[in-house]
């Protein structure tokens, strides 16, 4: 017994000492905490600041946000003001030297993508506009590619202790993720070129890798919520340049796609957006596995 306890205690010792070792990670999103699991293992602490079914855009400056930030080694967010409404302040009030803009302990997901729909010009009354370009950047896994390599390489700078543990992390996820891309886009196939309409500007990199066409949104303006003359607007566009299909975020309301669905005749569709926006997408590769799929039954 006392062989026992004295293991036991060794154990648990070297458990606890293994987590106080861990980099403490703040994912701004669902999808980058997801990343970094991939890539960082049990060297990470990972706290994700938002879900699924938040409006990243919404988020509240939480006093429990402040307090992961505080301790954080590591800050890994979209960017291309995503998260403009709050982490601001969340930085600001954290007092966090290291994951403050342009220092290594501050990665921008979006710095490492070629960003889509950046404004021409700007006008708060064109609605919710963002200079940099849109920032849900995470529905084309080719931007997943792209910024987990260069997530890697951060993490072995903040952590060079483990910095061939990422790189073999790395190595590994992006194997098993270029043979990943290969079966989505082979299964998509039947996708390239149908009209979709969306409720949100959310998609637009979905529909830049998969062909999709969106022809009209349920918002009236980016940001502003669906009225009534618009959604009937949309009902008359689609009379004249008829869709296969309403695409919506978790986060966003049901009534208006259901309300043009029923009147359409076409389906309306939630796709996931992020990990954990569905019950299959419980990590990256059930993100886009639930995303063709759904997808894919509509079209039937």
């Amino acid at each position: 017994m006392k062989i026992f306890l004295v293991v036991l205690a060794m154990f648990v010792t070297a458990l606890i000492s293994a987590n106080a070792a861990a980099l403490n990670l703040f994912a701004c999103e669902p999808e980058w905490g997801a990343l970094a699991q991939e890539l960082g293992g049990d060297r990470l602490s990972i706290y994700v600041a938002t879900n699924a079914m938040q409006d990243p855009h919404q988020v509240q400056a939480r006093p429990s946000l402040l307090a992961q930030a505080r301790r954080a080694n590591l800050m890994v967010c979209s960017g291309a003001e995503l998260e403009a409404a709050w982490l601001p302040v969340v930085l600001r009030q954290a007092g966090n030297a290291a994951i403050q803009p342009g220092r290594s302990g501050y990665f921008e997901a979006a710095s490492y993508v070629q960003r889509l729909g950046v404004a021409t010009l700007l006008n708060r009354a064109a609605g919710d506009i963002h200079a940099s370009g849109n920032p849900h950047i995470q529905t084309d896994p080719r931007n997943i590619a792209r910024i987990a390599a260069a997530l890697a390489q951060r993490l072995a700078e903040v952590d060079p202790a483990n910095a061939e543990f990422y790189q073999t992390r790395y190595r590994d996820f992006a194997t098993r993720w270029e043979v990943a891309i290969a079966r989505w886009e082979k299964q998509a196939t039947p996708l390239r070129g149908v009209v979709v309409v969306a409720h949100h500007s959310y998609f637009v990199y979905l529909d830049n890798w998969l062909g999709l066409k969106t022809v009209a949104q349920l918002e009236p303006k980016p940001g502003v919520q669906p009225t009534s003359a618009h959604l009937a607007g949309v009902q008359e566009l689609l009379q004249r340049q008829p869709a296969r299909m309403i695409l919506r975020a978790p986060y966003n309301s049901e009534r208006p796609s259901e309300w043009l669905s029923e009147r359409a005749k076409i389906p309306a569709v939630m796709l996931p957006g992020t990990v954990g926006g569905s019950d299959q997408a419980k990590d990256l590769f059930g993100l886009f596995d639930d995303t063709v799929q759904r997808l894919l039954a509509a079209l039937k």
